[in-house]
């Protein structure tokens, strides 16, 4: 384990409350990538310095730290410019990697299907490739660890020519994967079936919603982003009818540009859901400013705001639980729930039913088998909840908007 100290750094009219806010962020992070967090440092100041960003009096403070403990690792909270990594580096003798590194590193690690390890791997090349030397990466002397480590513990390239080859050979690759996604939602779409996908701040509670909601046993765990391929099931609702949902990675502030556009691929599954459900943390003290960072990245994805369900997650761990309920209980697109003991989660489903199955009724029916191709006209009209066929008759059950289904029986003859 590699024994780290942090470094965050704040400029006016910035607060110092919202930079430790960063840093004790930026620790979980650390500790999530494997790191042992040693110290932390912060200081204010009027400007950037162009060397290394902070004052050369605290790079001194924090080079006597890392000869007395024999720290391995310096972790700056703020991105930093390539020449500056290399200053730093050469002053303090230790590796030096920024907020956007970590992050990378992190995803890497957690990164399963084919599709994630490639988009992890784009945005690692696309951050490391303005940040080589003629003579290779500067990070060559310091060896592996964290902030070098490729998807599945492979090692990155680290020739500038080789990188731009591969990055190109990715892109392709990401494109097609992209394209059968889209293959996938339009048969979706074609079949009526409604998508529902889950969003929020890392470590809201959204894959242990997941978990409630489609009886299965995904992953949890208090490390960030353990979900990292998205994952796509259906959930039945009392009322009879079903849905698909799909639980993604989470956010967080200060998203690395390049981890948004590599997961683009992934990211569209959210941007054509039927529905969206913004889990928040209700118990964190600082649940309003994880709301903006998700709603900003929400914003910038062109997601109108009445397609959002806000599910304030975790009311077990509240105090004030009964006061908060009776405060908020006619707030519209609101629902407050624990996914770890259910509670609340009957009052989402119905909204759910609410949002997507408003105007539609159950119908069954029965069409002779030598009618069998009427089938696709009534998968247009609404969709296919179950099917059986005995030999001579095919009943179904299917969900419609009574109005148009009328009609169609009528016309259909059946």
């Amino acid at each position: 384990m590699e024994k780290a100290v942090l470094v965050g750094v704040y400029f006016k009219p910035q607060e110092k409350a919202e930079a430790e806010i960063s840093l004790n962020e930026l620790k979980w992070l650390a500790i999530s990538a494997g790191a042992n967090v040693e110290d932390v440092f912060l200081q204010k100041r009027e400007e950037p310095d162009p060397k290394f960003l902070i004052g050369e009096g605290k790079v001194q403070e924090i080079k006597e730290r890392i000869k007395k403990d024999g720290i391995d690792l310096v972790i700056f909270d703020e991105n930093l410019k390539p020449s500056q990594v290399r200053h730093l580096e050469e002053y303090l003798e230790c590796k030096v990697i920024d907020r956007t590194q970590l992050i990378l590193d992190i995803f890497a690690q957690r990164a399963r299907s084919k599709e994630g390890k490639l988009q992890v791997e784009l945005a690692q090349y696309i951050y490391l490739l303005p940040r080589l030397t003629g003579k290779g990466i500067y990070l060559s002397r310091l060896g592996g660890g964290i902030g070098t480590r490729g998807p599945g513990e492979k090692k990155l390239e680290y020739d500038k020519r080789r990188i731009k080859k591969r990055i190109s050979i990715i892109k392709k690759e990401i494109q097609e994967v992209a394209e059968r996604r889209e293959r996938q939602r339009e048969r979706r779409k074609e079949s009526s079936i409604p998508t529902v996908s889950l969003v929020g701040y890392t470590s809201a509670g959204k894959t242990t919603l997941f978990n409630y909601l489609t009886k299965e046993s995904s992953l949890t765990s208090s490390l960030l982003f353990t979900t990292l391929d998205p994952l796509l099931r259906r959930v039945y609702l009392p009322s009879g009818f079903y849905f698909l949902i799909s639980d993604t990675v989470g956010f967080i502030r200060k998203l690395p540009v390049e981890l948004v556009s590599a997961f683009k691929a992934t990211l569209q599954e959210i941007k054509e859901a039927d529905l969206i459900l913004h889990v928040i943390d209700i118990s964190s003290e600082i649940y309003e400013r994880e709301v903006n960072a998700v709603e900003e990245i929400l914003k910038e994805m062109e997601i109108p705001k009445e397609k959002v369900i806000n599910v304030f997650n975790k009311i077990d761990s509240l105090d004030n639980k009964n006061e908060l309920l009776m405060k908020n209980r006619n707030k519209e697109n609101v629902v407050f729930i624990s996914a770890k003991t259910g509670e609340g989660v009957d009052d989402l489903l119905w909204l759910i039913n609410e949002k997507l199955f408003k105007d539609m009724k159950l119908f069954t029916l029965e069409i002779p088998i030598e009618k069998k191709e009427l089938l696709h006209k009534l998968y247009k009209i609404g969709f296919l909840i179950e099917k059986f066929e005995d030999g001579e008759n095919i009943k179904l059950k299917i969900g419609a908007k009574p109005e148009i289904f009328s009609q169609i029986i009528s016309h259909l003859g059946v």
